[in-house]
């Protein structure tokens, strides 16, 4: 068999002990996210896994390697979901690293998957060839589109997101969405491991392919319109985290409220739309719930406060609770819920939230799982229940919005009502209960969401990273993690809808099948 390029010591030590190498391979390649970023090396890790799932001897020994690759890779990349059962007093906080472990030993599964299918389809001959890569792409989009839907989904770091940093590579996902451009992932390592193989003109026709899409797909994508200068966007960070909700409720949700009026400003002589985080506002706003559920706090007087801050043209966007009754007006659920604030202190039309994060705002099972000890994150004894997905929602003055609330921005093709096209997105989230890696690499996600649809996205975090991004998903501003402030800049402008806007995941299973047919007509040129 050809030997790497590195390959006299080397090779002996890949073969001795292929899955450990592989688990080692998956906890380094997540480096390549936020924070650290480290995308060539996740490239690296990639590269390494293709050899070794090309070496593997039967199709059950490459699907070992590809699932030791997830347990690593999704270990550390989402250590950041233990920081949750910090403010858990109903279970142990050390339950949080046998959670990210049972996530990961499953989330490995989709990994496995992809280089099963490689191993099988992909592999012919004593070398990995073109035809492997493309392969072994194929698969990975087709398994990262499976993690994003089966169970709920949970797509949480696609390897497209590791591309975000790097400018070009990026603006591809307009184009081909998410799943895609993850497929490009591969086929970047796979020239990597070409190019160590010594398979020149295979790794040097994948190079200039990208090279060439990229500077294609920069040249073609509009630049982002200019901010609205008559208009502003107010994103308030008050730097409050989940800890403090362990000390008395009633305090603390008049602290909440004190601080985010204290930081919101005045306001001014431009239209400004004023956004407040997910989980900041902890009194009921709606009219028409029975005395007893206000705890004496009027919800008229809790939007006169709000709607204080507002001048006649000024609009804001309110994160809360919304209850939900029976007909024999029994509560039986609530929604994790975004409304429009205008200055007359009115609400405008009610979004819910859809993908809810099980065993967060809801669990699972609940009659089998509650004797257990077991309950949901997120504090209270009632679940949250879904809305019916993606809407669009009137902001007078300030265009039509489409609301992701926290984790919902993930979900690549399924952030916006493609029947009534919003302006904007407006994400707000309670990235406190997600350490130090969750917030930076939730940015990122939505980040690219900005750059599928070609849509401006508005985040509003309590503890960071708040943020607006442009159309083209670039920062225009920030405030970092762990710092409280006022971010005010002009209200960024939407492109027109990009052909991922247009078409969807199916551009992803179009690229899937792209790279099979031109596996098939290699091979059969090669012949």
């Amino acid at each position: 068999m050809d030997r790497l390029v590195l390959a006299p010591v080397l090779h002996p030590i890949l073969s001795r002990r292929p899955v450990l190498i592989a688990f080692a391979a998956g906890l380094v390649s997540a480096t390549g996210f936020a924070p650290l970023e480290l995308w060539p090396v996740l490239l690296a890790a990639l590269a390494l896994l293709l050899h070794l799932v090309f070496a593997a001897p039967t199709l059950r020994a490459a699907m070992l390697r590809g699932w030791a690759f997830g347990v690593g890779h999704f270990t550390v990349g989402n250590n950041w979901i233990q920081h949750a059962f910090d403010f858990q007093d109903k279970m142990p906080p050390a339950l949080g690293y046998g959670a990210v472990a049972l996530l990961a030993l499953y989330l490995a599964v989709y990994p496995a998957l992809a280089m099963g299918l490689a191993w099988k389809f992909g592999r012919r001959g004593d070398t990995p060839d073109a035809g492997f890569v493309l392969i072994a792409a194929a698969a990975w989009i087709v398994a990262e589109w499976l993690r994003g839907g089966l169970f709920t989904g949970y797509p949480w770091n696609p390897l497209a997101v590791a591309w975000v940093p790097v400018p070009g590579v990026r603006d591809i996902a307009a184009f081909t969405g998410t799943y895609a451009l993850s497929g490009i992932a591969i086929l970047a390592a796979g020239a990597l491991l070409l190019a160590l193989r010594r398979r020149w003109h295979a790794a040097g026709t994948f190079a200039a392919t990208l090279l060439a899409v990229t500077a294609v797909t920069t040249l073609a994508r509009p630049e982002a319109p200019a901010p609205a200068a008559r208009r502003t966007v107010a994103i308030v960070q008050p730097n409050i985290g989940q800890e403090d909700v362990l000390s008395d409720y009633r305090s603390y949700s008049a602290h909440v409220l004190e601080r985010l009026i204290a930081l919101s400003g005045k306001p001014g002589a431009r239209p400004r739309l004023l956004l407040w985080p997910e989980g900041m506002v902890n009194y009921y706003l709606e009219d028409g719930y029975r005395p007893y559920w206000y705890d004496g706090h009027d919800p008229r007087y809790i939007r006169a406060r709000i709607a204080a801050l507002l001048g006649p043209g000024d609009m804001a966007l309110l994160s809360g609770n919304a209850l939900r009754f029976d007909e024999r007006d029994r509560i039986y659920g609530a929604g994790n819920s975004v409304w429009p604030l205008a200055p007359s202190g009115m609400l405008g039309t009610r979004y819910d939230k859809a993908h809810l994060v099980p065993y967060g705002e809801y669990l699972p099972l609940r009659a089998l799982l509650a004797p257990l000890g077991l309950a949901r994150l997120v504090m209270g004894d009632i679940d949250f229940l879904p809305g019916p997905g993606p809407r669009t929602i009137p902001v007078p003055g300030f265009g039509k919005a489409g609301i992701q609330v926290c984790y919902e921005i993930i979900f690549s093709g399924a952030v916006v009502d493609r029947a009534d096209r919003p302006d904007f997105i407006f994400n707000p989230s309670n990235d406190a209960w997600f350490g130090s890696w969750g917030p930076p690499q939730h940015l990122a996600q939505a980040r690219l969401r900005a750059i599928e649809e070609g849509l401006p996205v508005l985040r509003a975090t309590p503890t960071g990273v708040s943020a607006v991004i442009d159309a083209r998903g670039r920062l225009m501003g920030t405030i970092g993690a762990g710092r409280e402030g006022l971010l005010e800049l002009p209200m960024p402008g939407p492109l027109p809808p990009t052909l991922f806007a247009r078409l969807g995941n199916w551009l992803a299973f179009a690229a899937a099948a792209l790279f099979v047919v031109m596996t098939i007509a290699i091979r059969r040129a090669a012949r």
